[in-house]
């Protein structure tokens, strides 16, 4: 059955930006860019969306990743990747989490609500659903996309080729 919504909410439906549209025609160069007062590049968003989606999607499977001590260990120190090559590979895994997560969210609902123990940090373990760990990725990501399109506009680099709101 799954969760159509969810599932086009990791790909930017209605009032949320299309997360692969929004990187996909960015230069590493631009990616690099950083905007005073502001402590991250395009380059540093992104790969910090891949970290956790990779995290969670891990602990869906059964895994047992550690979770990061400090939430600067999700992000990357450098703002700048370091070629062409290195920017596009980031954001082939990051076209390829989202489609895992969009093909989890269309799985059956016993598989959506299977429980996922230790998420969270250590001192704090909880337990989640699947359904429910889903839908934090996508807001989450849903979050981070709009500051890459707000980066992408001081940057004067919106809207992406494939269109986005320009107001």
């Amino acid at each position: 059955m799954g969760d159509t919504t969810l599932r086009e909410l990791v790909y930017g439906k209605g009032a949320h930006v299309d997360p692969i549209a929004c990187v996909e025609d960015i230069s590493a160069e631009v990616a690099a860019r950083t905007v005073e007062g502001y402590p991250h590049s395009i380059w540093q968003i992104v790969e910090h969306m891949n970290y956790w989606m990779e995290y969670d999607q891990r602990k869906v499977a059964g895994e047992s990743p550690p979770y990061p001590g400090h939430a600067i260990e999700s992000w990357l120190v450098h703002p700048q990747p370091a070629s062409e090559d290195q920017w596009q590979a980031a954001t082939q895994r990051f076209g390829r989490l989202l489609a895992r997560l969009a093909a989890l969210a269309e799985s059956d609902s016993a598989t959506l609500e299977r429980t996922v123990i230790d998420v969270g940090p250590a001192p704090s373990p909880r337990q989640s659903t699947v359904h429910a760990m889903l839908w934090q990725v996508a807001t989450h990501n849903s979050y981070h996309v709009g500051q890459i399109a707000l980066l992408r506009r001081q940057l004067r680099s919106w809207p992406p080729r494939r269109g986005g709101d320009t107001w």
